[in-house]
């Protein structure tokens, strides 16, 4: 009986360590997209090709790195992994955005023109819950908006067909840069909520006759549970990640409004902040130390990168702005 309890807790030791190998595999992060695969087959440059690519490969990449798509997994052990999970949700959350506004702006003349057939589908299955594993799955639809994205694409690039367009133009440029500015504003705030803060209500501010539906606090605790800290780092990493993917394609396919307004040095600084929330991270846990204490607060860290790369979009979209 001794004999039994022994080996079966042997078993049971073995396959604890081989799941915990391959949770440490399926956890590496992939890295950002190679500026190389935003050139068209031909050499020739095709504006949108390089923001279409980017989109397409970044949700490729999502499906292919090692272990595929955990979000929705039910089974060990990726179904007790929270962090790839996290950077999975980010990282598709800035997928969605950016092909909302390729949908809405990016692909329209103007505000009476039609959108396009592909895109409104592309974008539709990539709004499919991310934790969604029964028919259908989130993969399917993430890999059927991938063809549909690769057939505008496609479309895009045959010069005798005029229907899948893609305009740089600022206005359409900014659209997309407000939603990045929502997103890094929420980042930093959930972030910088890791050691607890009190907050003013500041929601009513700049309006005098501004209302709301139902009254809130003068002022409130915010903080993130301990339990949720690793979760919110991951997710900003995982969106930041897809971020820099776009924004080096933005570089390509916007540079000449971006030369225009002078704003190409702009947009290479949140580049640059972005590239820093992308550094390894050495410690075996993300640490929650206070502000100024002994140990390190990884997620105030990570808030300073965003909080500098949202000022630098608010420069760029000033920029943009002015004539």
């Amino acid at each position: 009986m001794q004999m039994t309890w022994k080996k079966g807790a042997g078993i049971a030791a073995v396959i604890f360590f081989v799941g915990y190998l391959i949770s440490v595999w399926w956890s590496v992060e992939p890295d950002v997209l190679d500026t190389q695969h935003y050139q068209s087959p031909n050499g020739e440059k095709v504006v949108g090709y390089a923001t279409t690519t980017s989109l397409i490969m970044t949700v490729e990449t999502l499906l292919n790195k090692s272990g595929g798509w955990l979000s929705n997994d039910v089974m060990p052990p990726s179904v007790f992994m929270d962090n790839m999970p996290a950077f999975e949700f980010g990282a598709i959350e800035q997928v969605r955005d950016l092909a909302l506004i390729m949908r809405k702006e990016f692909s329209r003349s103007q505000s009476q023109s039609t959108a396009d057939a592909d895109l409104l589908a592309a974008h539709s299955k990539l709004n499919i819950e991310h934790t969604s594993w029964l028919i259908p799955s989130a993969e399917s639809e993430y890999r059927d908006a991938i063809k549909l994205l690769s057939l505008y694409r496609a479309r895009m690039l045959d010069s005798n067909n005029p229907d899948a367009q893609f305009y740089a133009r600022a206005d359409n440029l900014n659209e997309w840069l407000k939603e990045v500015q929502k997103r890094l504003g929420s980042m930093s705030q959930r972030l910088s909520a890791s050691v607890g803060q009190d907050r003013l209500n500041t929601d009513l501010a700049g309006d005098s006759v501004a209302s709301q539906s139902t009254p809130n606090f003068s002022s409130q605790q915010i903080k993130t549970s301990w339990w949720k800290i690793d979760d919110v780092f991951y997710e900003t990493r995982g969106a930041t990640w897809a971020l820099l993917n776009f924004m080096k394609a933005v570089e390509v396919d916007f540079a000449d409004v971006l030369a225009k307004k002078n704003a190409t040095v702009s947009l290479q600084q949140i580049i640059r902040e972005l590239e820093e929330t992308q550094q390894p991270v050495w410690s075996p846990m993300i640490l929650n130390g206070s502000g100024f204490g002994i140990v390190a607060n990884h997620s105030l860290v990570m808030a300073n990168y965003i909080s500098r790369a949202n000022a630098a979009v608010i420069d760029l979209t000033n920029l943009l702005t002015q004539g």
